[in-house]
């Protein structure tokens, strides 16, 4: 049950929107903009981030649904859904590129404590072939989904039980984005 009176049977960040829509607009743009954008980053390596700051955050809500949006950039096949759960799990062993991985590490110090980023861990990733602006967008995708965790979170929002449920979500955000007014 929710902390606060939400409308019920909308899930996750959703509800939490529907009940402040003032406050949904610019969080929905935010993720608009930072998910799928112009980007050098593909949406699906955008997601992954998501999917990944929240599983770290043991946001259920936002990690199931970031990694279906994930799975369903790349294609929606169960394979697809496979690797995003793999990088999810150990991003050190998971089927991507070096310099996905060296992205991926950076935001899970960003969301421990973003002092915890070093100029090695930069440096590493630009030696992978990261540019200012996929650095610069991985880090702010981790605060950003600190923030939403904590905000879905923090609210006690209701979420499905079963994580097949959020491949349709996942599957909306993916085609539709962000800017819709619900669902």
């Amino acid at each position: 049950m929710a902390h606060i009176a939400l409308e019920e049977g909308i899930p996750g960040i959703v509800g939490a929107f529907a009940f402040r829509p003032e406050t949904a607009r610019p969080m929905r743009e935010l993720a608009e903009v930072l998910l799928r954008g112009p980007s050098t980053l593909t949406s699906a390596e955008r997601e992954s981030i998501a999917a990944f700051v929240s599983s770290r955050n043991e946001c259920r809500f936002c990690q199931l649904s970031h990694s279906a949006a994930a799975a369903e950039h790349l294609g929606g096949e169960e394979s697809h859904y496979a690797l995003i759960e793999s990088i999810k799990a150990d991003p050190a062993s998971a089927n991507i590129s070096p310099k996905l991985r060296a992205l991926l590490q950076i935001a899970g110090k960003v969301r421990e404590s973003g002092r915890q980023v070093t100029q090695e861990d930069v440096a590493g990733a630009r030696r992978l072939g990261a540019t200012d602006l996929e650095i610069h967008d991985t880090i702010l995708i981790a605060a950003a989904f600190c923030m939403y965790n904590r905000y879905v979170d923090g609210l006690a929002t209701w979420q499905p039980e079963d994580p097949v449920s959020y491949r349709p979500m996942g599957k909306r955000m993916a085609e539709e984005g962000y800017l819709r007014a619900r669902g």
